[in-house]
């Protein structure tokens, strides 16, 4: 079936052709005898809407087969209807009804009304996901941001389901065969942030601020739910958003649903907001889960506001929606819950992401140009997230956060329920803090690229600074991203002292690095002068980008590299100067200025000593990201060793049952390669051996399963049996994982059919096989598929829906150990150079090819690193 494509400008035609008043929609679910319909659900549509008389356009919908079709009463001609084009309505009128009655299709891709069901008591739990064009999936309608609408809903659902939609249940009906719900009118809102979650979920409800609150999860996930932690977030994050956004919660009630396969981490549905159900936790997680998860939350919360009253008026300007709710969420997550450090985990995590997107060939301004659906989705990024989150922080210090929070008020009060442009939002920005916008939106929103900040300075004969100077540079490959922008940066001076207090045993006080200097400036052009340096003794540590108030790459100088090699990185009191620097020594390991093996011997002596778990858990698995790809292959296996052996030896030293204890076991399964290694795994497996406090529980029993299974040390016939001790769709999920790791080609050629050529395989489940099609390990049984992995893409982007063909483009691109090669380069050229790739399959491509190539560069970098 071809995916329908909805352009820029068919949307602009269609917005200035017609106004939307309402949508009623009434959905059976059932089978007619009371039991859930397995294949099709029908669906009756009423739209109404204004249009300019005697023109024609068209709705869209995605139906298996038509009852009846009418406009205004008169029959509508459906025999020629295809998917991709919608139904086309001809003569219409100053005031239209329209009736669409149709069978439309479940899915299992995530996509739509998606349809699972639970391998534990075989209940059917249905789910929608809409973002960016799919409610023509559940229902006939005109299927973009900008045509908003009253929403009502009523559905024919099992007696014993549950169902949750963007307004409040008004009324039950009790039928011979099931029962009849009927929902609230919404306020107007965009058709893709309309939803429906049905099935016998588990709920548990709560009120605070006059607000109705509801957690859902499946029946079988109800023992792990964690209210109470759940609630608590819910609530903080309700009195923050109040107290600094200036208009209370627009919707009648707020559902967290957490569903089984959904694609992303959640969908902030109006009032109806669903959530990956990872984040209930079945097992022992760090706290660094509960603090994504947390953030995650918020996120979703700042999206009311941010994309569902106040929507942007086309998916150009997606970053209203994702900038805003990601720095939204970071304000109130450090200001209203206990994670108050959780800048350090922004700045090491979502940072990373930010940079490496946009020093890809495919980056693109923050405000960026979406021509058509397929553009747009896959601008769901780490510029669109990240790098708009990063730049509305600096927004934040160069215009005040009091200000930046005034004009954020008078944009909701002007603009709800209404759509937007970024042009709306300079403008109400403009007006609270008195300051011209918009020479900053064109070099910050509307251009590409990341600039790189250091210092360059010389010392006088004590060593203090007799000159200093930040210089910006910019990439000088793409013209378009040669721009030089103005920072608001901090520079930040650490110098060794004892810390204050004495130690327990009386001893000497323990010394630390500590910030004696902070200096705020504002840094245009290539060079800025910091007279206020000049005569103060040079640092053990200088961090350029101190305080992470802009978005750069920051830059170590040697003196500061070498105060970081020597232990000093473990002396730094604050959470987030410690992930300022190791970000820096990451990027700078990307890039090929620090070699490899170096940054690893960083970790292993460093990341012991680091006390937030966020922070420590991503430096491992930068590490293991960095021997699989960036390391010289003729070393990696050393580095992987040494990993091991000081995850192994930080285990000993963990507090029983900490979270640094299960993080440095899963670092030892990432990194075990030796025979003495894989035993160990084994033991903790299978009880031989035991390690104080560590609870060896279903998730990691099956990550040690997945360490075995690719390293050949466990059979096929120890994953069955492993997934009969945990038949649950996890486990199922993870059996499929475990499968493909297996080193054999038949497993490798299994694992293939499955992820490429089987159109039955559900989302999830995809998603598993592709997780484990690749080891470092295993590159000789890998390598034929580079050539078959090209020769199958463009049909595959046209065969499947978005998700599940960019599943396939990007989780089995060839960026394995054993492939990073000029050959795999030559290949990506070689179809690039085809006319007839789509433009996001082609922006995919490119974007792996460029990783293979940094991958290139940087084992380069280490190998000379070895002969230097």
């Amino acid at each position: 079936m071809a995916v329908p494509n909805l352009t820029r400008d068919d949307a602009q035609t269609r917005a200035a052709l017609l106004h939307v008043d309402s949508y009623d929609v009434v959905l059976d679910l059932t089978d007619g005898a009371g039991a859930p319909s397995q294949r099709t659900f029908r669906a009756t549509t009423t739209v109404r809407f204004t249009a300019t008389a005697g023109e024609q356009t068209f709705i869209d919908v995605i139906a298996d087969s038509f009852h009846a079709v009418t406009l205004n009463d008169t029959d509508v001609d459906v025999s020629a209807y295809r998917p991709e084009d919608g139904i086309v309505l001809t003569g219409l009128a100053d005031d239209n009804t329209l009736v669409v009655d149709a069978d439309l299709l479940y899915t299992n891709t995530g996509e739509g009304l998606h349809r699972f069901v639970d391998p534990i008591d075989g209940e059917t739990y249905l789910y929608s996901q809409f973002e960016t064009a799919d409610a023509k999936r559940m229902y006939a309608c005109f299927d973009q941001p900008d045509l908003k609408a009253a929403f009502t809903l009523t559905i024919t659902v099992p007696e014993h389901w549950q169902a949750s939609s963007n307004g409040r249940v008004e009324r039950t009906e009790t039928l011979a065969a099931g029962k009849r719900l009927h929902f609230a009118t919404t306020p107007p809102v965009s058709p893709y942030i309309t939803a429906l979650v049905a099935g016998p979920y588990h709920v548990v409800t709560d009120r605070h601020d006059g607000i109705d609150l509801g957690l859902w999860c499946r029946s079988t996930l109800a023992e792990y739910l964690d209210t109470d932690n759940l609630f608590e977030i819910t609530k903080q994050g309700f009195d923050w958003y109040h107290a600094n956004f200036g208009v209370r919660y627009a919707f009648d009630k707020y559902d967290q649903l957490f569903v089984p396969e959904f694609n992303a981490g959640a969908m902030e549905n109006a009032g109806c907001v669903t959530f990956r159900e990872d984040y209930v936790f079945r097992s022992k997680v760090t706290d660094a889960r509960y603090e994504r998860r947390c953030e995650t939350i918020l996120h979703e919360m700042a999206h009311m506001w941010f994309g569902d009253l106040v929507t942007m008026r086309w998916w150009d300007d997606l970053w209203l929606n994702e900038s805003f709710a990601t720095y939204a969420s970071m304000l109130c997550q450090t200001s209203a819950t206990r994670f108050t450090e959780a800048w350090a985990t922004f700045a090491n995590a979502e940072k990373s992401w930010a940079y490496r997107q946009d020093q890809l060939p495919s980056t693109h301004p923050i405000a960026t140009d979406a021509p058509d659906v397929q553009t747009a989705e896959v601008n769901f990024d780490g510029i669109t997230y990240a790098k708009g989150a990063s730049v509305l922080k600096q927004l934040g210090a160069y215009v005040g956060v009091d200000a930046f929070l005034a004009g954020l008020r008078d944009y909701f009060h002007e603009h709800a329920y209404g759509n937007t442009t970024l042009a709306d939002l300079l403008r109400a920005l403009e007006n609270s803090s008195g300051r011209d916008l918009g020479e900053w939106s064109k070099l910050w929103l509307e251009t590409t690229g990341i600039n790189t900040v250091r210092a360059e300075f010389t010392l006088d004969g004590d060593g203090a600074f007799a000159e200093f100077e930040i210089v910006q540079s910019a990439p000088t490959e793409v013209a378009s991203t040669n721009t030089l922008r103005p920072h608001r940066l901090a520079v930040g001076l650490y110098e060794e002292q004892e810390l204050d207090g004495s130690a327990s045993d009386g001893s000497q006080a323990p010394r630390g690095l500590v910030r004696t200097h902070h200096l705020e400036l504002d840094v245009t052009g290539a060079r800025t002068a910091v007279a206020e340096l000049v005569g103060v003794a040079r640092p053990a540590l200088l961090l350029v980008n101190d305080d992470d108030l802009t978005y750069c790459k920051q830059r170590l100088d040697d003196n500061s590299l070498r105060t970081l090699r020597s232990g000093g990185i473990a002396k730094l009191e604050s959470p987030l100067a410690r992930a300022l620097c190791w970000s820096a020594a990451w990027d700078m390991t990307r890039d090929g200025e620090m070699a490899t093996r170096d940054y690893v011997a960083l970790v292993v002596a460093g990341a012991q000593h680091e006390t937030d778990i966020g922070v420590m858990q991503s430096l491992t698995r930068q590490a293991l990201r960095a021997l699989e790809i960036y390391a010289d292959p003729q070393w990696a296996t050393q580095g992987y060793v040494a990993l091991g052996e000081a995850a192994h030896s930080a285990l000993q030293s963990s507090a029983p049952g900490s979270d640094h204890q299960l993080a440095w076991v899963h670092a030892l399964l990432g990194s075990a390669r030796t025979p003495e290694q894989v035993a160990y795994v084994r033991g903790l497996l299978d009880g031989s051996t035991v390690l104080d406090g560590l609870a060896v529980d279903h998730e990691l029993r099956w990550s040690m399963i997945l360490t075995l299974s690719a390293l050949g040390s466990v059979t096929a016939e120890e994953i069955e049996a492993e997934l009969v001790r945990d038949p649950s769709a996890a486990g199922q999920r993870h059996a499929a994982t475990a499968r493909a790791l297996q080193p054999t080609a038949e497993a490798k050629e299994h694992a293939w059919h499955l992820a490429v050529d089987d159109d039955t395989l559900p989302n999830a489940m995809q998603e598993a096989v592709i997780g484990g099609f690749a080891h470092p390990t295993q590159g000789a049984l890998l390598a034929p598929y580079v050539e078959r992995y090209f020769s199958v893409i463009a049909e595959i982007w046209e065969r499947r829906t978005s998700e599940l063909a960019q599943n396939v483009v990007v989780g089995l691109f060839p960026t394995w150990t054993s492939t990073i090669t000029p050959s795999t380069v030559e290949a990506a050229d070689a179809f690039l150079d085809r006319d007839d790739v789509p433009n996001a399959l082609r922006r995919l491509v490119q974007e792996g090819r460029a990783d293979i190539q940094r991958a290139l560069n940087a084992r380069a970098a280490d190998s000379a690193a070895a002969t230097g």
